[in-house]
C-alpha cells in the first residue's frame, strides 16, 4: 500500500515538474508578432493591450468608443494601433478584418484574443425577457464567433493562437440571465475550434476568470434604478416576494464588492497563452474560480444544487 502511494506521489510530482518546465519555454521573436484584441476600452482588454505592448508585441486593439481608443493610445507606445469595432455589427467586423490584413501583411496574425463582452442583465431567468438574453448573446457569443470566423485565416497563416474569454460560470451556471448561457456556449465553441484548428498548428485556449471588478460588472444599483426590477411581471413579483428582491439585490452588491481588482491575474494567463510554446487549454484565474466554482462543478448535481440554494435567497412561495 505504502509503495503504491509513494509511486503515485512520484508520478504526480513528475507530471507537474514536466508541465512546469514545458510551460516556461517561450516563443521567440515576439517583437515581430501581431496580436488582435477585442474590447480594449477598459477592464481586461485595456490591461492586456498595455501589458503586451510593454512586452514588445505589435498590438492591434479594437475599442467600442473613440474615447476608449484615444485613452489607450495615450498610455501605450507607437507600436500599438487602434480601431473602432462593434462585434455585433457585421460590417464593422468585415472592415476590421481588412484593417488587420493590411497591418499584418504576409506575416499573418499570431494571436486573436476575443475579450469583448457584457454581462447585464444578470437576474433570475423568470424576471427577464427574450431580448435581455439576446442582447448578451449577440456580444458574448455571436460577436465572438463572427470575429473568429473572419480572423482565423490570418491566424492560420502564422500558425498562431486563439484565446477566448469565457468565465467560471461557463462551468457552473449561477445566477440566471444570458451571461452564463453565453459562456457555456463559448466553452463549446472553443472546444470544437481547438480540435478543428490543431492540425494547422493553431493552439486555442480558454480563460475562465472568477469574479473581477471590471466595468462589465454593472453596479447592482442599476437593477433597481433602470432595468430588471422594473420589468418583473406582477404575478412573478408576488411569487418571489419583496424580501427576495431585496435579498437578491444585497447578494449582488456583496458579490460586486468582493470581486478582485487585480486584472493582471487574468491578463498574465492570456499573455502566457500567447507566448508559451506549450499553453494550457484552460486557465482559471482568481481564487473563487479555483476553489469554489470549479470544485463545485465537479460535485454530484444534488450537492451542487444544495450548496447554491444555501447562498441564494428563498422565494416567498417556495415549497
Amino acid at each position: 500500500m505504502w509503495l503504491f502511494l509513494a509511486a503515485l506521489t512520484l508520478l504526480v510530482g513528475f507530471f507537474f515538474l514536466c508541465r512546469w518546465y514545458l510551460e516556461r519555454q517561450m516563443v521567440e521573436n515576439l517583437t515581430e508578432k501581431y496580436v488582435f484584441i477585442t474590447g480594449c476600452d477598459c477592464g481586461f482588454g485595456k490591461q492586456l493591450a498595455k501589458q503586451l505592448d510593454a512586452r514588445g508585441l505589435r498590438v492591434l486593439a479594437s475599442c467600442l468608443t473613440p474615447e476608449g481608443a484615444e485613452e489607450l493610445e495615450k498610455i501605450t507606445s507607437d507600436r500599438l494601433k487602434t480601431i473602432l469595432l462593434d462585434v455585433t455589427n457585421a460590417e464593422n467586423v468585415v472592415a476590421a478584418t481588412e484593417w488587420v490584413k493590411t497591418c499584418v501583411g504576409n506575416k499573418g496574425l499570431w494571436g486573436l484574443v476575443n475579450n469583448a463582452g457584457i454581462n447585464y442583465p444578470v437576474a433570475p431567468n423568470e424576471w427577464l425577457r427574450k431580448e435581455d438574453f439576446a442582447k448578451v448573446l449577440d456580444v458574448n457569443l455571436l460577436g465572438l464567433i463572427d470575429v473568429t470566423l473572419h480572423i482565423v485565416p490570418l491566424v492560420r497563416r502564422a500558425r498562431g493562437r486563439v484565446v477566448n474569454l469565457s468565465s467560471a460560470v461557463g462551468r457552473l451556471a449561477s445566477p440566471g440571465g444570458g451571461y452564463c448561457v453565453s459562456k457555456f456556449a463559448v466553452e463549446a465553441f472553443s472546444d470544437a475550434l481547438r480540435r478543428e484548428l490543431s492540425p494547422f498548428g493553431i493552439k486555442t485556449s480558454i480563460i475562465e476568470p472568477g469574479g473581477f471588478a471590471t466595468k462589465m460588472l454593472n453596479s447592482p444599483d442599476e437593477y433597481y434604478s433602470e432595468g430588471v426590477f422594473k420589468q418583473i411581471p406582477p404575478h412573478v413579483k408576488e411569487c418571489y416576494g419583496q424580501q427576495y428582491l431585496d435579498d437578491y439585490y444585497k447578494l449582488m452588491r456583496r458579490i460586486t464588492m468582493l470581486s478582485s481588482k487585480n486584472f493582471s491575474l487574468v491578463t498574465d494567463c492570456i499573455e502566457h497563452a500567447l507566448t508559451s510554446h506549450h499553453p494550457r487549454t484552460r486557465y482559471s484565474p482568481g481564487w473563487d474560480a479555483k476553489f469554489f466554482f470549479l470544485p463545485l462543478s465537479y460535485l454530484p448535481t444534488v450537492m451542487t444544487d444544495f450548496i447554491l440554494r444555501m447562498i441564494f435567497p428563498k422565494p416567498a412561495q417556495a415549497v
